[in-house]
């Protein structure tokens, strides 16, 4: 299989020195086109070359140019490749207007305009993170289930039927354990191998667990029909990742480096590591994850990032590939992880609004004689918004919303007994359905004030 390359242009046809002679006498002309290279997307050369540039370059010029500033401009990582080079990045200009957005809502501040939303109901955004980026990094490695079927495995506790399902359940488990003990541990190889063989469960060779890849099981990643990345050799796998230990740790030495960018470099790095046989990718978001509820970003479990780069699984390949083979230029990779936790913070954001819009529908259509808990009328509202007659048990209830079985049978009977729900025995579950009572309120038309 041939070995994916980037397009990259001639640039031994043009006069270099007169290209940055150029530059030096028409800074203020050439500024506007270097910045629009780089924000409010950083491009290569296979976008860039569509772009207007400056009328006296050619386009090859100027990608030269473009280059020449952003290798001076950029500054080492800790990230060390297989040629003995360090990976660089650029710090861009928005990347503290970034960092700050996502401290501010990060830091407890997301539900401050949603006074209806009550603190014991914030678990079950939690659960909702957990359950979502569980389904969404499985499926971004190839697990072949509908988001609805993988759903309702997690939430009625039903045993993985093949390969697809067991990845997901996996990635499941392992986020509630990051959220409920790993994040409290130094990251180890034996931590490696413990969070590695939980994603892998049953879904990879027992003999691929608790060990790193070796040179003859001849791993490389593909793309498509192409491969896009070759692994490093295993001796310097078992040299690097000691480093990327301490690093995890933060135990390196250097200047402070904030958390996120420090998740998002960890993230890439166990990539192009790419430590293990298969589960790289999974294991690379996870840690992602766990590195930041270390740093006291547990808001982040209500992010599920991998939803909004399951919409872009091309340009996530991509970020990876444009790191790795334009010069060891980490920002392609930085650029585009940012860019998905600010946009899942908004998406995040949306959600929280149209629950607390659900939640006052709910109240405007029920009337002020029947009281609800912000768990029933979000259980109400999926109930009457499904499109064919939906149901739901103790189990999923329980599950859905992070809380005991005990208080899951509470709701229900509540409900059952304001006559607003149904109860009936199918199988080994009792399925709680909508009630002709609450059918009829529903039909009754809501004005909802903005």
């Amino acid at each position: 299989m041939e070995e994916y390359k980037l397009e990259k242009p001639d640039l031994n046809t043009i006069d270099k020195a007169s290209v940055l002679r150029k530059f030096t006498e028409n800074q203020r002309k050439y500024i506007p086109f270097i910045l629009n290279a780089s924000e409010p997307e950083y491009l290569y050369w296979d976008k860039l070359k569509h772009k207007t540039i400056p009328d006296d370059l050619k386009r090859e010029e100027f990608w030269y140019l473009i280059r020449q500033i952003r290798q001076l401009s950029s500054r080492p990582t800790s990230i060390k490749a297989e040629n003995g080079d360090f990976f660089t990045w650029l710090r861009l200009t928005y990347t503290d207007e970034f960092l700050h957005k996502i401290d501010v809502h990060t830091g407890g501040q997301i539900f401050a305009p949603y006074e209806a939303i009550k603190e014991e109901s914030r678990q079950k955004f939690i659960a909702r993170g957990i359950l979502e980026e569980a389904i969404a990094s499985s499926q971004l490695e190839g697990a072949n289930t509908t988001r609805k079927v993988a759903k309702m495995m997690i939430l009625e506790h039903r045993a993985p039927r093949n390969s697809s399902e067991k990845m997901i359940i996996n990635n499941y488990n392992t986020m509630k354990s990051l959220e409920q003990d790993y994040k409290n541990k130094e990251l180890s190889i034996e931590l490696l191998f413990e969070i590695h063989s939980m994603l892998t469960k049953d879904t990879v060779p027992v003999n691929e667990q608790h060990r790193f890849r070796k040179n003859v099981d001849e791993i490389v990643v593909r793309n498509d029909k192409t491969i896009a990345h070759v692994p490093p050799k295993e001796e310097f796998l078992n040299s690097e990742i000691n480093r990327l230990i301490n690093f995890a740790n933060d135990k390196e030495e250097g200047m402070f480096t904030h958390p996120i960018i420090k998740a998002i470099f960890l993230h890439f790095w166990i990539g192009y590591l790419h430590p293990f046989t298969d589960g790289n990718g999974r294991l690379a978001r996870a840690l992602f994850y766990w590195y930041l509820l270390k740093k006291g970003y547990w808001t982040f479990m209500y992010l599920p990032i991998s939803s909004i780069i399951k919409n872009s699984p091309v340009q996530y390949a991509n970020a990876y590939i444009y790191s790795e083979q334009d010069g060891l230029d980490l920002t392609y990779f930085y650029d585009y992880h940012i860019r998905k936790i600010v946009q899942s913070l908004e998406e995040f954001k949306k959600y929280v609004n149209k629950v607390n819009l659900e939640n006052k529908q709910i109240d405007i259509t029920l009337g002020r004689e029947i009281i609800l808990n912000d768990r029933q009328k979000q259980l109400i509202h999926f109930l009457l918004s499904e499109a064919q007659e939906g149901y739901v048990t103790v189990t999923s209830h329980m599950s859905l919303n992070n809380i005991a079985r005990r208080t899951a049978f509470s709701d229900l009977k509540q409900l059952e007994q304001k006559e607003l729900l149904k109860s009936r025995k199918e199988g080994i579950f009792t399925k709680y359905y909508v009630s002709n009572k609450l059918k009829e309120l529903a039909l009754k038309p809501v004005a909802i004030e903005s």
